[in-house]
């Protein structure tokens, strides 16, 4: 074969494959791609028409099966919502967007579409089929979030609840959208139609809450009261935990406080009633005053609070606003005032030396200032002091006050001192004492020695 006659059949079989091209291109002029699917329905090579009368026959005895948890089922029919093909749809803007000169790319590509104006529906009667669902109308288990627990020393998770209800808002969305792509079934789980936890077994929330939970429950504080201990551990600590809604930790403050509370009233010692030895020989119950350990209840719930925070193991005293000289049965010690009202009568030791007695003169109980009971401590002494108050001013040399502006000092204005004096001519609460007893008192004294008052 000649070379003008190759070149003669090359060009007639370019001219034929352009020409078949050509008209290859023609046809998809009218007809989609290869491989276009459209709401799920395979249109490939299909003309406007017939994707129209396929997408009619979808509609015929049309329902939407509704697939809920645990094998739940409901079913929603087209007519009941007056599902219609819509005749104004925009699939044809497919046809009329492809290029058809590119037509051989559709060969190894998906042309997938959506198009959500196929059908239409009532929307009232939509509306009312679906308030109308099982899933919906009747009484929901609520989704509960992963919880904690505390057994056996530590918080463990308690799995969490997913329950029933449902997401009207979402469902609803979901109906719409595979109504108007013709689609017959909706899985309500896959979908997420459901109102779930915010925080599972496996969030890691849920792991950071955890920890922390144990690490606060890990604290432990021996509490020293002389010889005697309170144990705090994860036994009571794990009571005083709040967790929220987004699995934040805290401790409740009011419950910390009352488990100072519980503390102070268990070792706190001001005021207790207490069993004294006399030095007439007698053993006098003294109640009241200001002596005596007390915890400063406010300061030790901050420190506690901090210990718990920082899951410390720790042995401490706690804070006190005021102590005692010693922890023991009465906390008295040896070095003290004793002011005898029945007797009316004072003994000073000092070391348990016996430095100075005598007779003294009290609050005048029938005109309501009698002298106050219960051990106390001297506040400070001062020389020559004046003492101001309703109705009175006097001048003393020895002025030493344990409560207020009650106090033992000497009183020149008096004569005698000892017997029945007080429950006619007592003082207005003092304790007055003849010049020379107060100044022995006075010289030996000092600031924080106890002061008893008693009653026999």
């Amino acid at each position: 074969m000649t070379k003008p006659r190759i070149k003669y059949w090359i060009v007639i079989l370019i001219g034929s494959l352009l020409l078949l091209y050509m008209l290859i291109s023609f046809y998809f002029k009218k007809h989609f791609f290869f491989n276009t699917v459209i709401n799920g329905v395979d249109f490939s090579l299909k003309t406007y028409k017939d994707a129209e009368n396929k997408l009619r026959n979808v509609m015929k005895d049309y329902e939407l099966l509704l697939l809920g948890r645990n094998g739940e089922t409901e079913v929603i029919n087209g007519p009941d919502i007056e599902l219609q093909f819509n005749e104004k749809n925009s699939i044809p803007k497919i046809i009329n967007h492809q290029k058809a000169l590119l037509w051989f790319r559709s060969i190894s590509q998906n042309q997938c579409y959506y198009v959500m104006d196929v059908y239409t529906y009532q929307k009232d009667k939509l509306d009312r089929v679906i308030k109308d669902l099982i899933f919906v109308k009747r009484p929901a288990e609520e989704p509960k979030n992963v919880s904690f627990q505390y057994v056996g020393g530590s918080f463990e998770m308690i799995e969490e609840v997913y329950g029933n209800k449902i997401d009207e808002e979402k469902l609803r969305e979901k109906i719409i959208t595979y109504l108007l792509r013709g689609n017959r079934r909706l899985n309500l789980e896959e979908e997420y139609c459901y109102e779930y936890p915010e925080y599972t077994i496996y969030s890691y929330k849920s792991l950071i809450t955890l920890n922390l939970l144990n690490k606060y429950t890990a604290t432990t504080v021996k509490y020293k009261f002389g010889d005697k201990y309170e144990i705090l551990d994860g036994k009571e600590i794990n009571k005083w935990i709040k967790i929220d809604n987004n699995l934040d930790v805290s401790i409740n403050e009011k419950a910390v406080k009352n488990y100072v509370n519980r503390l102070s009233k268990l070792y706190d010692t001001v005021g207790i009633p207490r069993q004294f030895k006399a030095s007439t020989g007698k053993v006098v119950e003294v109640e009241g005053g200001l002596y005596g350990w007390k915890i400063n209840q406010a300061e030790e719930v901050k420190a506690l609070m901090e210990i718990v925070i920082h899951g410390n193991a720790i042995e401490r005293e706690p804070i006190y606003s005021q102590k005692a000289l010693f922890r023991g049965e009465n906390e008295i010690g040896n070095t003290y005032v004793e002011i005898n009202i029945t007797r009316q009568y004072l003994w000073f030791y000092k070391d348990g030396k016996l430095i100075a007695h005598g007779p003294v003169v009290t609050g005048n109980p029938n005109r309501g200032h009698a002298t106050v009971v219960g051990v106390y401590m001297l506040n400070y002494k001062q020389k020559d002091a004046i003492l101001v108050g309703p109705g009175y001013e006097s001048d003393v040399t020895y002025w030493m006050p344990f409560y207020g502006s009650i106090g033992l000092h000497d009183a020149s204005w008096r004569h005698s001192f000892g017997g029945t004096i007080y429950k006619r001519n007592g003082s207005h609460g003092c304790v007055n004492a003849p010049l020379h007893l107060a100044r022995k008192v006075f010289e030996v004294i000092e600031p924080g020695d106890l002061i008893i008052s008693y009653e026999e």
